[in-house]
């Protein structure tokens, strides 16, 4: 008989071709495991097939091990992060050019707050590699390219800046980034809202 432990709930076979749905399935069924476990320490390949209803062999055509599959999660969460601040973006009137860099940050901000397992993971993550350039990629250097690009629509809109946009967007991105890493470290006492002002103001402080 088999061990009850190795048994994963049926789940209906993706049709032939699908296999990338089969992924996105996989990232989906760990992301919610590792929010439940806090951290990637006690992330499991066997885990996530009970998750996601499959074999573990399943898991295995698409991440090569446990290294691999964490990898596809902080890209995923990236993908994640990316998609809220946009939205938030989108959802403010385009004229009011920086109410749409507020809203990225406070999007930031919430999805810092509200996933700090997956967060810590993230920031621990962070693959960076280079163009011929000598120009920095990656995920968080996307994430702060979207600032920098909602400083330079201010710019385009009339409103003066105190430093050039790319260095407003990053002391703007690197202190909201302090502040949520103060509040997961729990030295600060500081709630959501707070620090949702506390980002208000330091984008007053480079606009003129």
């Amino acid at each position: 008989m088999p061990d009850e432990t190795d048994l994963t709930p049926q789940r209906v076979r993706n049709p032939w071709g699908q296999g990338e749905r089969l992924r996105t399935e996989i990232l989906e069924a760990a992301v919610r495991l590792l929010s439940e476990l806090g951290g990637a320490e006690a992330l499991t390949i066997r885990g996530v097939a009970r998750a996601a209803g499959i074999a573990p062999a399943s898991i295995y055509q698409h991440f090569a091990d446990k290294a691999a599959l964490v990898r596809g999660i902080v890209e995923y969460d990236y993908e994640r992060l990316s998609a809220v601040m946009r939205e938030a973006d989108e959802s403010v009137d385009a004229g009011d050019v920086v109410g749409r860099v507020r809203a990225q940050m406070h999007a930031y901000c919430r999805f810092a707050i509200a996933n700090p397992g997956h967060y810590r993971l993230m920031l621990g993550n962070r693959r960076i590699t280079h163009e011929p350039d000598g120009r920095p990629r990656g995920p968080m250097v996307a994430v702060v390219e979207s600032v920098v690009a909602a400083f330079e629509r201010c710019e385009r809109a009339g409103q003066r800046l105190r430093l050039p946009s790319d260095r407003a967007a990053v002391v703007v991105f690197v202190g909201t980034h302090g502040r949520v890493a103060l509040f997961h470290s729990g030295q600060s006492d500081e709630n959501a809202e707070r620090i949702l002002r506390f980002v208000d103001e330091l984008i007053s402080l480079v606009l003129e």
